[in-house]
Parts: structure tokens; C-alpha cells; sequence
């Protein structure tokens, strides 16, 4: 499995209204995409949960690598560089994907990046993140929690699905889920 996002940064005074229209119009083509497990829709506003920045920052959860080469490489993507310029694309390899059924009730994301300290057992550190993984999961309104690593980085992220918002913290950023994908 491989999770992916990019994000782009929009203007303070950017009309979000453009990028919930977008993601109404659009969303809808990315189901039944081959090797996708997930594709949320996300966007987030300044001043809203905390965000400091007017984002829209789609996440994928892609059960093979060809998924992701075959989306980068078609036209839904040749559209969106067209309209926003080419991202920076994360991609992450998932260590632990809790994904509940209902995952259409998903109104709400969180996602936190974080550092890999540079001697930490990998072992450990993945079992630990595979727990809290496990224990984030039995929350009341999640209905999905990510952990994955990029091993060119060293970095990690958590990522998780919600039914209601989530409580907002300090490097943590909070979306709203405009729709949701399923391969």
C-alpha cells in the first residue's frame, strides 16, 4: 500500500466556494480507479480548526504503486496542473490502514507529518505507530487512520477520517472532507 497527498496554498482572500464547486464537479470521476483504496477530497480554510492557510490538499490511499503512476500520468491530473501549476507530490509506504466500511460518512480529516529521529529503531517506532494506530481507530467517529513513513526523508504521517471534526493541536491540520472516492 501507498499514501499519497499534495496541497496547494491558496490566497487569504481566495474564494474556497471555487474549490468546493471543483471538488462537487470533479469527484466523482476518481470512483472505481483502479488500485485506489481511498481518494478525500480536502480542503481547508484560514482561520477555520486552526489552519493558518486556505488549502486543498486531496489524500489517496492507493492499494498498488500503478494506481498512483496511472492517476499522475492521465488527464484528471494533466487538469488539475493545468489549473494550479505542477505539486510537489508526499507519498508515503503505509505501515497500518484501518478503514471502516462507512467510510462515505467521512465530513472531516486530520493529518500530522513528523520527523523520523535519525538512530530510532525503525522496528519499534513502526509497532508504535501500528498501536496508536490500532487505539486512534477505536475512536467514536473515525472511520479510517493512516500510518505510513517516506524512507527519502525520514519523515512519517497520521492520518485519519472522521465523522465529526476532530479536536484541533498544535501540529495538526484539520480538512473538511468535500468527497470521497472509492477504487
Amino acid at each position: 500500500m501507498m499514501a499519497m497527498q499534495y496541497s496547494f496554498t491558496l490566497p487569504a482572500d481566495y474564494d474556497m466556494k471555487i474549490i468546493d464547486h471543483r471538488i462537487r464537479d470533479k469527484g466523482p470521476a476518481m470512483n472505481g480507479f483502479p488500485h485506489l483504496g481511498f481518494k478525500a477530497f480536502l480542503s481547508a480554510r484560514r482561520g477555520e480548526f486552526g489552519s493558518r492557510e486556505n488549502l486543498y490538499s486531496p489524500f489517496y490511499l492507493w492499494d498498488q504503486p500503478e494506481g498512483a503512476g496511472n492517476f499522475i500520468c492521465g488527464p484528471g491530473f494533466a487538469a488539475l496542473t493545468d489549473a494550479f501549476g505542477r505539486p510537489r507530490i508526499r507519498h508515503w509506504i503505509v505501515w497500518h490502514a484501518h478503514v471502516l466500511p462507512d467510510l462515505a460518512n467521512a465530513r472531516f480529516a486530520d493529518s500530522q507529518y513528523l520527523p523520523i529521529e535519525q538512530h530510532a529503531p525503525l522496528p519499534n517506532l513502526r509497532q508504535q505507530e501500528v498501536d496508536l494506530s490500532k487505539q486512534e481507530a477505536d475512536g467514536k467517529h473515525v472511520l479510517a487512520r493512516i500510518a505510513a513513513f517516506d524512507p527519502h526523508d525520514w519523515t512519517m504521517v497520521r492520518f485519519g477520517l472522521h465523522a465529526e471534526a476532530p479536536p484541533a493541536s498544535d501540529g495538526k491540520q484539520i480538512y473538511r472532507v468535500g468527497h470521497l472516492s472509492r477504487g
